[in-house]
């Protein structure tokens, strides 16, 4: 079951002057359709300017599309009646955890959400216990979120979003103002909720590495899908992606370059015990030992 539709999605920026006259069209998306299922873990990765921050706005009904349709669990986003229901469904959390927290004390901004949603105050409750400590964030309750860490504010921004009972969240590059153990802690975090609450992830990041462990990947470009498949099938295509302004993660950028340099290992590894897995008996074929390696 699917719990995203985009059909033939055609969305633009106009940019107007000061008397209201356009000036300037820029289209971000076009004649684009994807489907996202249920329960599900998809890294959505571009360059600066393909495309990917605009459409995790339309699924937020944040932005709509000028053309075509967007349907988070069979609602359609330009139904200004299912709008309240749509983002219940759907949350969102961005890459500056700054621009969502607005309350004093974290387990006041947790509970934001539900508050104004008309949640009855037993169930904020226990929704904001249950969602600081799924993001572990329980010790920093009674804490002001100034006083937090990067990490720690956007672990809060997921809480808050978490505490309104989506089926699906969306997020927009929230470990790009990170620093690496910051980055660790909420890609484990977002890794829990899809395995543990069964809640759909829309991950949009431009770091290579977070998608390895992704159910699927899509890849755009100039406001279109052009890859969209498993991890391991879309970091083999290193050549395409590089021509796409992409990279890939720096074990499969290793892989690749033995590879060319004619070492028999397979394209698309992943992780570092995956390419030991092949180069310790090629090292030991040759009679060289560990210590040699």
């Amino acid at each position: 079951m699917n719990i995203i539709e985009a059909k033939d999605v055609l969305f633009e920026y106009v940019q107007r002057d000061e008397n209201n006259n356009i000036e300037e069209v820029n289209e971000a998306l076009s004649d684009m359709s994807l489907s996202i299922e249920k329960g599900s873990f998809v890294c959505i990765l571009g360059h600066n300017g393909s495309g990917k921050s605009t459409f995790a706005k339309l699924l937020n009904a944040l932005c709509l599309p000028k053309e075509g349709t967007v349907l988070i669990s069979g609602m359609d986003t330009k139904d200004e009646s299912r709008l309240l229901d749509i983002r219940k469904s759907c949350g969102m959390v961005f890459q500056n955890p700054d621009n969502q927290i607005i309350a004093n004390v974290v387990e006041e901004d947790v509970a934001f959400g539900p508050e104004n949603m008309g949640v009855p105050t037993d169930e904020i409750i226990r929704r904001v216990d249950e969602a600081l400590e799924k993001v572990g964030m329980t010790a920093y309750r009674f804490k002001s979120p100034n006083r937090l860490s990067g990490g720690q504010k956007q672990r809060v921004a997921i809480a808050g979003v978490m505490a309104m009972k989506p089926e699906c969240i969306v997020l927009d590059e929230p470990t790009a103002m990170l620093d690496p153990s910051g980055r660790r802690d909420v890609i484990a975090t977002i890794h829990e909720l899809n395995k543990k609450e069964g809640i759909t992830i829309v991950h949009i990041t431009h770091y290579m590495e977070e998608a390895c462990d992704a159910d699927r990947v899509i890849v755009m470009d100039g406001g279109h899908v052009v890859m969209d498949d498993v991890p391991r099938k879309i970091f083999s295509r290193v050549e395409e992606l590089k021509e796409l302004a992409l990279g890939v993660p720096q074990i499969t950028e290793l892989g690749y370059e033995l590879r060319n340099a004619g070492v028999p290992i397979p394209l698309g590894i992943l992780t570092r015990e995956e390419l030991c897995q092949y180069l310790i008996p090629l090292f030991k074929k040759k009679g060289v030992g560990p210590a040699d390696a």
